[in-house]
């Protein structure tokens, strides 16, 4: 969620997932398994909703709610 909350959102509210997925694979050093578990959970949680495209996400007001 830091990651994501790092990146100001482009058009509709995207952040697109390689300003995901880099930092926590390379900077994190997470694994693939790691980076998919804390996706998912992240979604789970309505943090985040992912487009079905794959290529980004949106957070969601719960997620923004996280840092208030």
């Amino acid at each position: 969620m830091e990651h994501a909350r790092a990146f100001e959102p482009i058009q509709d509210g995207r952040i697109y997932i390689e300003k995901i997925n880099y930092p926590m694979i390379y900077q994190d050093k997470a694994t693939p398994a790691e980076y998919w578990v804390g996706s998912q959970y992240a979604k789970d949680q309505g943090w985040l909703e992912y487009h079905e495209s794959g290529t980004f996400v949106r957070m969601l007001q719960p997620g923004k709610d996280l840092f208030a």
